[in-house]
């Protein structure tokens, strides 16, 4: 399988809920056209403190802290397979075996990490 060409940039904890195969529905603004498999970049940005524990106890992670989660990084694959009404349906995630860096510079949704 040919290896994906985009990145969705996604904020922890909601990064390591796909990952897990927990989060199965990234909810954005609008649909996507876009199918097959996708990177998933765990972005830099943070949210309140608070917020980032609920969604830890949501999700169920307890095993590690939103701290320790890896950011400015490519952290896996997922399969998008469908989007409806601003939902994205992903499955089958594959985490990568080596955080990467992106070579080109991320965006807030799309981008093209590696030349």
């Amino acid at each position: 399988m040919p290896e994906p060409t985009r990145a969705l940039s996604v904020r922890q904890p909601h990064a390591e809920a796909i990952m897990r195969g927990i989060k199965k529905v990234e909810y954005r603004s609008s649909t996507t056209k876009i199918r097959g498999r996708i990177f998933i970049y765990a972005g830099l940005g943070r949210y309140d403190a608070a917020e980032e524990s609920d969604w830890m106890a949501e999700y169920g992670i307890r095993d590690v802290t939103c701290d320790d989660l890896p950011r400015g990084a490519i952290v896996g694959t997922v399969e998008l397979f469908d989007s409806k009404e601003g939902q994205w349906y992903l499955c089958r995630p594959e985490r990568a075996a080596t955080l990467r860096k992106p070579d080109n510079r991320p965006n807030p949704v799309w981008f093209k990490p590696f030349n």
